[in-house]
């Protein structure tokens, strides 16, 4: 008998022996495991089988009168007035600061934590039992995606609060647009769109997060804004083209009441009856105003002008532009002649210095030396997204508008298929 006939006979009798010795399954009943309920902690303290009382600091109230009302002993509140300053110390607790209060759930309710909220994510948590100890804690934030959207009926700070926005949104939407919307010219009716972030702790909104995508309709015409983090940079804005709504000056170098004088060749001097040239923009804002430079550049000249612009700053930004801030109250902090300044930096307080009727800043824009009106100027964006990269924020830009329900400009469309035919 050869090898491989040997092989085949002992494979069948394997086969016959395990049918015949195969009994049914009995099938075995799920066995029940008990699921233990998740134990719950806060402020890093189980909390599952303790009461927690919520408070505010009252005025003048010291810690010993609260702690008190919940039979803390006066020399476990000595201990920790002593013990507490390498955590937070006890003294600095203020009036009108929440606490909390962690107890036994029995009858005699025994004060076993004593929790002060430090700001709206960090706390101190101080420990009344056998063993006294503290330590500093921070909630975790959770990031919540929100959607608003609105008319403008009379000012946007009061538009968006309607909606049910955060205060400080309408700022930060007027901080996106600062280089290409003058939000003192906005009209009745003008509307829009934000897609922003907020950070909870504790179920409760603590702060804003970043503008993630808006736009801004004004005389009929939109005005996108996408955030989009550049070569690993910081988050910068563009338009649906790639265009940075960035540019190399801000729109205006402060937050004016009304503009009370325009850029002219002959304007009547309100002081003097005079008829000369006005060659700058006269801004009627509150004495002490802040004033921000419009771009980067040097101070080339600080300085009194006695020709009646008393106060007054002049900035070199680059070869082709210069500007100017006359009647300046004062100067800020650190500004010489000399001193580097950057977009957007602190460098004086609107005043009436010089000539003047009353406070306001005279702002003058001069290219390549020659006065130009500054409510006219092209406003020359940075750089803008390059080609290369234009693939993937056109991919970003297309996922930020169907979160804001917004419907993509056919621009965007057109920009692609262009794009997608170079590659080809």
């Amino acid at each position: 008998m050869n090898r491989f006939l040997k092989y085949a006979i002992l494979t069948a009798g394997i086969i016959i022996s395990c049918k015949q010795n195969s009994q049914p399954v009995e099938p075995v009943a799920d066995e029940l495991v008990e699921v233990l309920p998740q134990p719950v902690y806060r402020w890093g303290v189980n909390v599952d089988s303790l009461d927690i009382v919520d408070g505010t600091i009252g005025r003048n109230e010291m810690l010993s009168n609260i702690l008190f009302k919940y039979g803390v002993s006066a020399q476990t509140i000595h201990y920790l007035d002593r013990s507490s300053d390498s955590t937070w110390s006890v003294r600095k607790i203020q009036s009108g600061k929440p606490y909390h209060i962690i107890r036994d759930r029995d009858s005699i309710a025994t004060a076993r934590y004593f929790v002060y909220d430090i700001n709206k994510t960090d706390y101190a948590v101080y420990s009344l039992t056998d063993s006294i100890f503290s330590y500093r804690g921070t909630l975790p934030l959770d990031t919540v995606d929100n959607y608003i959207s609105g008319s403008i009926q009379s000012s946007l700070w009061n538009a968006m609060i309607e909606q049910g926005a955060a205060p400080e949104l309408a700022g930060m939407l007027a901080d996106v647009y600062s280089w290409t919307i003058d939000f003192f010219g906005i009209q009745k009716n003008d509307s829009f769109s934000v897609y922003y972030q907020e950070f909870y702790a504790d179920s409760v909104r603590v702060a804003t997060g970043n503008i993630l995508a808006a736009n801004f309709i004004t005389g009929g015409n939109n005005h996108y804004a996408f955030r989009y983090i550049y070569h690993n940079e910081r988050g910068e804005y563009f338009d649906e083209n790639g265009t940075s709504l960035r540019r190399a000056f801000l729109k205006a170098p402060l937050s004016y009441s009304r503009i009370s004088s325009k850029f002219s060749n002959a304007r009547v001097h309100p002081v003097t009856k005079v008829v000369r040239a006005h060659h700058g923009v006269d801004y009627a804002a509150p004495a002490g105003t802040p004033v921000y430079s419009v771009g980067d550049g040097v101070v080339v000249t600080k300085a009194w002008d006695s020709k009646g612009g008393g106060n007054y700053l002049k900035i070199k930004h680059n070869s082709t532009y210069t500007t100017e801030y006359l009647h300046l109250r004062g100067y800020a902090s650190g500004i010489n002649q000399g001193t580097h300044v950057s977009q957007g930096q602190l460098i004086g307080y609107v005043g009436s210095t010089g000539v003047s009727t009353g406070p306001h800043l005279d702002y003058r824009v001069f290219k390549n030396g020659t006065a130009i009106d500054p409510l006219r100027m092209d406003l020359p964006a940075v750089d803008p997204i390059s080609p290369e990269d234009m693939p993937q924020y056109l991919l970003s830009v297309r996922e930020l508008m169907k979160k804001v329900g917004l419907e993509l400009p056919d621009s965007i469309y057109a920009l692609q298929d262009t794009i997608n035919t170079i590659q080809q």
